[in-house]
């Protein structure tokens, strides 16, 4: 077959297959359990020797086309599906690390990454060393001593921090690390970590991959050796996905391109916008030159993602005044949806953290995450200038 580009590997890849009774949509498949006349065939799908599906907890048709859509869009041997983007992080993680293992990281992940961290790994003995996000020596230093694993996000939720992904690959190699990337900000649209080397890349499918805010998911693709042993894993601790999540997954999944790439395009203009602001402190942005990790993102991203954050001048009391007068945004804890949606990092990604954990983690209280959606941009920075000047006028706070 003829090599296709990736906005029509959104459309067609992992489908064909599938599509069943002259459909052009891939069915959803409920059943938990697959019957066999023959007992020997039965056997041999059992133990992965034939194609097939026996059971919903292991496979599942429906699902099984979303992984293959999104193995085809990473570039990837495999991949494997969960519940939920936090499924994917912990199953991956408690396949490879065991008591007396280390791990290296960076501080500003997403909050439940951060708690796995911080928490949960420490209590099973497992060592973890978080670096500053972006200080690429530091990284390094810790690696050469010894790990297990190298975890990065880039860029990162919410502060959308940028780390050179193939120089940490270097480093991680160099010490005989796992590198595992969480690419859910980037999407496949506008980064494919594999391409740099990296062994393992995760998303978190409800947000850019469904793009709808409508079915929850998480997905982990790389090397089928690495995979394979996730999804035996998963298979027999149980976070599943649903294949009605699938079917939305994968119909969210058909306008990819098409969403992230306006999406990039709103956010860069919004944060243009925002930064000459007399309100606005800071705005956090790859796409912006302003940005440290600019040039980085230049070199390893197609696009800078529709994600940005920004920091208002009066911290918490501002925010409350500001987001509720929004029109065209929702005041919610999701991102990478059609809509555009708003939230202070204190009660979307790091709700989980204390005022000193995210403090420490570089994250203000007055920090604002914005996921820019694909509505008219015009449209959006109005309704940020109505909105400020609301609360800029005594009289209108």
């Amino acid at each position: 077959m003829t090599k296709t580009n990736i906005g029509t590997n959104s459309v067609w890849a992992g489908e064909k297959e599938y599509l069943v009774h002259g459909a052009t949509q891939v069915p959803v498949v409920h059943s938990v359990a697959y019957g066999y006349e023959d007992m020997d065939e039965w056997y041999e799908v059992a133990i992965g020797n034939k194609k097939g599906h026996i059971y919903g907890r292991n496979t599942n048709p429906t699902v099984q086309a979303f992984e293959d859509k999104v193995k085809s869009l990473e570039g990837a041997e495999s991949a494997t599906s969960f519940s939920t983007g936090m499924a994917a992080i912990s199953n991956t993680l408690s396949t490879f690390l065991f008591p007396g293992d280390r791990i290296v990281s960076i501080k500003d992940t997403y909050g439940g990454t951060n708690k796995i961290f911080t928490e949960f790994l420490p209590s099973l003995n497992i060592n973890v060393e978080l670096c500053e996000t972006g200080n690429h020596e530091a990284i390094e230093a810790e690696v050469a001593k010894g790990c297990k694993i190298l975890y990065l996000e880039t860029p990162t939720n919410p502060t959308v921090k940028v780390t050179d992904i193939e120089r940490m690959v270097k480093a991680g190699h160099d010490a005989g690390a796992l590198v595992i990337i969480d690419n859910t900000f980037a999407t496949p649209i506008n980064q494919r970590p594999l391409q740099f080397g990296v062994d393992l890349v995760i998303h978190s499918a409800t947000k850019f991959l469904g793009g709808h805010a409508d079915a929850l998911g998480g997905v982990v693709c790389g090397k089928n050796s690495l995979v394979s042993k996730i999804y035996h894993y998963r298979e027999i601790n149980g976070a599943t996905m649903d294949p009605m999540a699938a079917y939305l997954l994968l119909r969210g999944m058909k306008t990819l391109q098409l969403r992230v790439n306006k999406q990039c395009e709103n956010a860069l203009k919004v944060a243009n916008y925002l930064q000459s602001h007399e309100m606005v402190e800071d705005v956090f942005y790859p796409g912006l030159e302003t940005h440290p990790g600019h040039e980085i993102a230049k070199k390893q991203m197609d696009n800078f993602g529709g994600m940005f954050s920004f920091a208002l001048k009066g911290g918490v009391e501002t925010i409350r005044q500001l987001l509720p007068k929004l029109e065209y945004a929702h005041r919610a804890a999701n991102l990478g949806a059609v809509e555009t949606t708003v939230g202070p990092s204190r009660t979307t990604s790091h709700v989980e953290c204390t005022p000193e954990e995210r403090a420490a983690m570089g994250i203000p209280e007055g920090l604002v995450r914005y996921s820019a959606g694909i509505e008219d941009a015009d449209d959006l920075i109005a309704d940020l200038e109505q909105a400020f000047q609301a609360i800029s006028s005594p009289e209108k706070v």
